[in-house]
Parts: structure tokens; sequence; C-alpha cells
């Protein structure tokens, strides 16, 4: 059995406990394993993507800070903020017994994270990068908090909601399924791993993935492919799809301008299009935003009703 099957089945099995009789336990994205008796009450959330599941799940009383640029949702940014640059003591003073980071943040600041340790903080890292990671990354953030049943009905209206936004392409044929390049970093020519979050929001409005062979960087979502792979798929990409952000701070004149772009079909004919990175990166609820918005980019026709709010951008030829 997996690593993720294993911490699956855990999380759904102390569902069904009706109190906190046995110490519950799973291995986190760094590998550490997490044992606890009780549900977490006052916690620092120091990764913006936990900081919107704790809001999802009811949390907003429990969560005693964030992180510095969480803006998301609005009551985020009435919280005291943190930094993992700060010292410990800063944290120490705020008397969490709960610290979210990510792999990222438990691998950069090794020092920090052991002087949360010694002062009995509990610290758990979490990042899934595919969509059934994320479902038992919010069964663990249930069962740390004890919302176990707000956690599974979180997933459970995700996959209501999702599963309607995949009928609306259901009919198109495999010839009428626009092509996209979906690109995550423009500088380094990135794009996305076939399992990522993105790709999966992008395959639900029905796109298809013309980078599908991009090789991973790391043991991140993000895939390194190349001008030179790009280019040559360029007659084949019907849309051009860039996350626009933080990550990729990019516009419409910036990949125009790309030396040798021009001889992308989607470049030529101005079919490049924005999604917010917010809504396509994390492993939140928001991912059904970001489906609804890409399927108003590539198929207006059936994403008419859903795509009214204006989200998303699509350059036009002038």
């Amino acid at each position: 059995m997996t690593k993720l099957l294993v911490q699956l089945f855990v999380c759904l099995l102390l569902l069904g406990l009706p109190g906190w009789g046995v110490a519950a336990e799973f291995v986190d994205d760094n590998g550490r394993t997490i044992r606890f008796d009780k549900p977490f009450s006052r916690i620092i959330s120091l990764y913006a993507a936990h900081t919107e599941n704790l809001f999802s799940l009811g949390l907003a009383a429990e969560i005693i800070g964030v992180a510095t640029n969480d803006d998301f949702p609005a009551a985020a940014r009435t919280k005291r903020k943190f930094h993992y640059r700060e010292d410990a003591e800063k944290f120490i003073a705020a008397r969490p017994d709960l610290v979210l980071v990510r792999p990222m943040i438990m691998r950069s600041y090794p020092q920090l994270m052991e002087q949360l340790a010694q002062a009995g903080i509990q610290v758990v890292s979490l990042q899934p990068t595919s969509i059934s990671e994320m479902f038992s990354y919010w069964h663990q953030l249930g069962l740390l908090t004890g919302r176990q049943s707000e956690a599974a009905a979180m997933e459970a209206r995700f996959q209501e909601e999702w599963a309607a936004l995949v009928s609306y392409t259901a009919a198109l044929e495999p010839g009428q399924r626009q092509r996209v390049y979906f690109e995550a970093i423009h500088r380094r020519m990135k794009t996305f791993m076939p399992t990522s979050l993105a790709i999966f929001a992008l395959e639900s409005a029905g796109g298809i993935n013309i980078a599908a062979d991009a090789g991973q960087v790391r043991s991140t979502n993000i895939a390194y492919y190349g001008k030179e792979r790009i280019l040559a798929k360029g007659g084949d990409i019907d849309v051009f799809l860039a996350q626009q952000g933080v990550m990729n701070r990019v516009d419409e004149e910036l990949i125009r301008q790309e030396p040798g772009f021009m001889a992308i079909k989607a470049v030529q004919e101005g079919r490049i299009c924005f999604i917010d990175e917010q809504l396509v990166s994390r492993p939140t609820m928001r991912l059904l935003e970001g489906i609804r918005q890409i399927g108003g980019m590539l198929y207006p026709e059936f994403f008419q009703e859903l795509s009214g709010s204006g989200h998303g951008k699509q350059s036009k030829e002038s």
C-alpha cells in the first residue's frame, strides 16, 4: 500500500471514531510521523492554501496567525501576520499548538522548525500536488483539527460540482477539443506536470494538454519543457494559456515578443489566455472556479452562463 493510501486509510478510519480515545497518526510530506491525541486549536498557517482550507473547514476562531501575504478569504487579512524568516520567539509568544508549513519551508528553515519543536509546538508539513493527494490532504487537516465531517463534506461538494462542470464538454468529439500549452513559468519555459492540479483543471474543462510528455522538476508540480519543444508543437497549439501571478509575472506583450513565439498558432491567432495562479496551483475549493474560467476561455458556447463574471482574460487581435 502506497504512502498516500496509508495516510488516507488512517484519516478515513478515524472519521468513524466517536471520540479521541486513541492517538491519531500519519506521515507528513517531509516524511515525519505526526502523532497527537486531541485536535489542535491554536493554529498558525504559513501557506496560503492551508489558510484558505482552514477557513473552509470553519476554523476562523482557531486560526491565530497566517503568512504575511495571505489575503483569502478576506477574514485572513485580519489575522496576525507571521513569516518563516522571523525569530522563533515571535511564534512561541503567540502560544500556538500547531504550525502548518509546506515542504519548502521545512527544508529551508530547519533551525526555526527545531526551535518550535523544542518549545512543544507541533509542526506539520503538507503540500499535495495531485487531485487524489488534495483529498487526502483535506482529510488530514480535518483530522488535525477535529473537523473530519467538514473535510468529508468538502470532498463530496467538490466531486459533485466537478462532475457537473465535466458534463458541459462531455459531448465534444476529439477533433473539437482545444489543444493547449499551459505555461507555468515563462522565463524558464516551464509547464505543469501531467498529474498536477493545473492540468487537472485544464482537462476537466475539456482541454488537451499539448505538453503531456513534460518531465518533473524535482518533487514539484512544475515541469521543464523548453522553447525548442514548444515551438516544435507550435502549429498544434490552439490556445496558449498562462498562469498569472507571483510565480509568473507575464502579460500578452511579453508572450508576443518572445523570440520565435509568433510561429505558435495560438499566438498568431490571438488566442493567448491568462488565469489567476491561485485558481489552478492551490489545492483548495477554488480549483472549481479555475475549471469554470478555463472552460469559458476554451468553449464559451458551453460555459456561457458560468463565465459571465469577467474573470480570466483572452487577448484579441488589434
